[in-house]
Parts: C-alpha cells; structure tokens; sequence
C-alpha cells in the first residue's frame, strides 16, 4: 500500500506543519503524489464514475517517504483495491453483520413493497375513499334539505292568521322526523364506512408493523456500524464514530461517516507508525449533478462528515493554522459615500462582512468602530470574505427597512466583474439553477431543483484572452455562493471563476468584485450609483 516515488523528489522540501484539511494549497509532493494516482486512475476507465481521491505523504521508521492513496465510499463495486489502503472497517464482508442484517433490511423492503402494490389491498381502498366521497356528498344534500325545511316551518309559523295547536305540533313531529332520518342515514353510512374500512385496516397495521421493524432494524444497524470504526490520533487514542459525534450539534454521525479518504488515510498510516507529512484530496471522473466538482481539482475536507472526525484524528500532529484566521487586511477601510443614514464601503477581499465564529474582525466592526457608541451599523446585504467590492450598510433602523425592501423588490441593482475558466461562448444569457446549502460540507452550495431556493444570475461577456473570461454577473436573487456556482456548475456556465477554492482551483485571490451598486436613498428618495473599479 506504500507507494515510493517514481521520480526523484529529494529537491522538494518537507513540510513544516502537517495540511490544514479544510482550506489549502497542496504540497509539492502532494500534487506529485496525485498526478501518479491520477496515471494510475487513467488505466482504469471503469472507474471514471466520479468520486474523491486522497494521498497522504508519510515519512517511514527509517526516514522514506512515500505516499499512501485512497477513495471514498466504495470504487467499481468495491471497497478494497489493491492500489489503495483498506476501509477502516470492512462493511462489504460477506459473512460480516452488516451485510447479513442489510439483507434482512432488503427483504423487508421487498415485503413492504409487495404489501403496499397488492391489487386487493389497492381497491379496497379505494372503495373505503368512494365510499367515504359518495357518504359526504349525501350527507350534505340531506343537511340541506334538513335546513331548507326548516326555513318553510318557519314561514309557516309567520303566516296570518296564527297556526292551530295541532299545526304547530305537526311542524314539531315533521322537524323531529327529519332529524331523526338524517341521523339514522349517518348512522348507515357510517356503518358502512367501518365495515369497509376493517377490510383494509389488518392490512395497514401489517404494512406499519414492517415499517416499524424495518427502522428499528435500520437505527440499530447504524449503530452497531459506527461502534466499528475505531479511529486513531496520532497520540495512539482511539474513538468510535458515537464517541467522536457525541459532542457535535447532530450528535449521531451522518450515514458514510469513516468512509471518505482522508480518515481512511491517516487511520493506515497510524496503524503502521508513519509518520504523516502532507495530504490532499481529488476529484477524478464525472461531475455529480448537484455538485461542483471538475476532474483534478483539489477540494478541502468535507466538513460534516469528516470535520469532526479529522479534528480527532490530527490530535498529537503539528498541524497548519487555519489559513483564513490569519489573513490580514488594512484595518483602513475605504469608504465610498456616508451620510447620516448609510454608509458604501470598498470591501477589500479577504475581509469578512460580518463577524464569524472565530474571526470578529470585519466591516461591521471597522464601521462600528466609525460610529457612535449610541449607533449600531446595520448590514444590509453581505459579500463573501474572498470577494471585494461594494457593500451598502444601514446607520438607522429605518434606513434598513426600507433597503431591505428594496432588495426583497429586486429594486437594487449590482453589476459585479469576474475572470472564470474556459470559454463562455455566448455573449449574454440567463443562468436560472436553484440552490441550497450542502449540509454535509458548508459553506459548499449545491444545484438542487427540489430543496434549493430560485436562483437567477444574468451575464454578459466582456472580454476574451487566452482561455479566460471577463465577465459581467448582474445577479436578480442574492444566494450563497450564486454566483460562484453559476459560473462553475456544468448547467451553469461550466467555467468556475478564477482562483475559487471551493469550486474551481486556487489563485492568488478570488476573481470577483462587486463593482457596481444602483439604489434609491431611503431619505431623499434620490436615485444613487456608486462604483469601484475592479483591482484585477
């Protein structure tokens, strides 16, 4: 499982500090590594389904180093190949628990399938919602002539000159009479219903006990699979996937916890005593539908399902700093116009719009900084900490609401610029691709046409130079990540905005900038367009 170099790497430094997982470059001698799994990978077109690849660089008890490779989940049918390490744990094994209750799983599926197609079972229902319609509708038109009855007594009771004793008394039987029949007709019904009904209802309880059974069978299956992966630190202490979650806000693990590359990865290397130097994940082969992901690329660590597992795991190893902690920017911000009801601000890119869980640092905090102990700035939109540009914030309550309403109205307007990757041929377009966070791997967004909210991003093409596209977004709905998932996604434009960590390869920055902003003050009423040239 070892694999050694088949070029010389003696001139490439070691890395100082183990990678931070969930955003970075990759080492030389990661990408080395993945472009000898990649050659591997091209024998095996059977393969191409689309999955990530991780190498991990370790350093063995005499000083080698090598590389380890692995894929996540199950490859060709499989979990075991001889390129790649082992699973943690072995679910696939033949003989093994979980495939023996996986099938008793299997059956009960096909059981409750059977019961919930079964012909007699299906007209008997819908005999009972026949009869249940036809009992509505007869029942209604006795309800009406009940009343309509009612309304001659009373005529009757009004009329000159006043009825006899033995007149009204005869109204009172016939009153009497009609409410007895309605509720003797309610009574039929309702008999008739029941004795429908009990036909179909031993059938029911059956179907509702297998489906019992099959999720208790399920839940404890799960169960007793994430006991099975026990996973290693590099201190030598060892958790079960329940112990690792425990602490977590979804406390039990999501299904596929353990089984990406990267745990699979560090888990081989730790059992041998290797040392781990550097690691990097892949993505290699077709692109999901609800995702972005482009043969090659490298992507961080997914956050849901191996966020909590890698934090375990990496315990005892010197281990990179969160890149996106230490970014520093001018703590001079650059304001664009202010008054006494907002402020437009020049965000520079790198710089969070508002505080997050562990950086506070960020344009509210500059513009609070600005303002009166009194006065709080009130963020009226946001921009992504990688993207620069313009950025509006309310100094009242007032002014706020009413930019919100402009915003839900689609009544402001903003024009951003960006370089993407490839070619976008046609000239201008519409890009209408619903989106919704990826719940396994935030802030990562995904194309999804029944969970995702609409999502709306016209364009128009600028320029065109040496692979690249200059590109002018003008955004109708404001989505996390829209227009990065626009530009990226193969429905979208299929070409990912230049140095996009997330959906596209690393550069020096992110290639986009909010460039133009167009609103009406929300005092004077007066129609306002700022910009800010693009810096790249």
């Amino acid at each position: 499982m070892l694999h050694r170099f088949k070029t010389p790497v003696s001139d490439i430094p070691l890395p100082r500090q183990f990678t931070y997982p969930f955003y970075y470059t990759p080492h030389p001698l990661c990408v080395k590594a993945a472009e000898e799994v990649q050659q591997y990978l091209a024998l095996h077109p059977e393969w191409n389904e689309g999955k990530m690849f991780g190498v991990l660089v370790v350093q063995t008890d005499n000083d080698g180093i090598g590389y380890l490779a692995a894929f996540s989940g199950i490859l060709g049918g499989s979990n075991r190949h001889p390129f790649f390490v082992p699973p943690v744990y072995d679910l696939l094994q033949p003989d093994g628990f979980f495939k023996q209750e996986e099938a008793a799983i299997s059956q009960l599926n096909a059981d409750i399938s059977l019961l919930t197609r079964d012909k007699v079972f299906l007209q008997q229902r819908e005999e009972v919602q026949r009869l249940e319609t036809e009992a509505a509708q007869e029942l209604n038109d006795a309800r009406q002539a009940v009343k309509a009855a009612k309304m001659l007594r009373e005529k009757r009771r009004q009329t000159t000159p006043p009825l006899s004793p033995e007149e009204s008394a005869a109204l009172i039987r016939e009153s009497q009479f009609q409410k007895a029949e309605y509720k003797r007709l309610e009574r039929r019904w309702k008999e008739r219903i029941e004795t429908a009904r009990q036909t179909v209802a031993a059938h029911e309880f059956h179907l509702q006990d297998l489906k019992h059974e099959r999720k208790t069978r399920s839940a404890a299956l799960q169960q007793r699979l994430f006991e099975q992966f026990k996973l290693l630190n590099y201190r030598g202490e060892m958790k079960d996937l329940c112990e690792i979650f425990a602490d977590t806000v979804q406390r039990i693990p999501p299904a596929g916890a353990g089984e990406c590359a990267a745990p699979k990865l560090l888990q081989y290397a730790y059992q041998h005593r290797w040392k781990p130097l550097a690691m990097a994940e892949f993505w290699w082969g077709a692109s999901p539908q609800t995702e972005v992901r482009r043969q090659g690329c490298y992507y961080p660590s997914c956050t849901g399902k191996c966020g909590p597992i890698l934090r375990h795991m990496l315990q005892g190893l010197d281990v990179e700093p969160n890149p996106l902690a230490l970014r520093s920017v001018g703590k001079e911000l650059e304001i664009v116009y202010e008054d006494d009801a907002i402020i437009v601000v020049n965000k520079p890119a790198g710089l969070l719009s508002v505080p997050g869980k562990e950086e506070k640092f960020s344009v509210y905090s500059l513009v609070q900084a600005r303002l009166p102990q009194r006065e709080n700035p009130l963020t009226v939109h946001r921009l992504d900490m990688d993207t620069s540009g313009l950025l509006l914030l309310a100094k009242t309550k007032e002014a706020h609401q009413h930019l919100q309403a402009q915003f839900e109205q689609r009544l402001i307007h903003k024009q951003y610029i960006a370089w993407l990757e490839g070619t976008v041929n046609q000239d201008t377009g519409r890009i209408a691709l619903p989106l919704c966070p990826d719940p396994h791997d935030r802030p990562r967004q995904k194309v999804d046409p029944v969970e995702g909210k609409p999502a709306i991003t016209d364009y128009k093409v600028l320029e065109r130079k040496n692979n690249r596209t200059l590109i002018a977004f003008y955004p109708l709905t404001g989505r996390t990540h829209q227009l990065r998932v626009h530009a990226a996604h193969p429905l979208g434009l299929h070409c990912p905005i230049v140095g996009d960590m997330l959906y596209g390869k690393p550069a020096e920055r992110l290639y986009l900038h909010a460039e133009t902003l167009s609103f009406t003050h929300p005092v004077t009423g007066k129609k306002m367009t700022f910009s800010a040239k693009s810096p790249f």
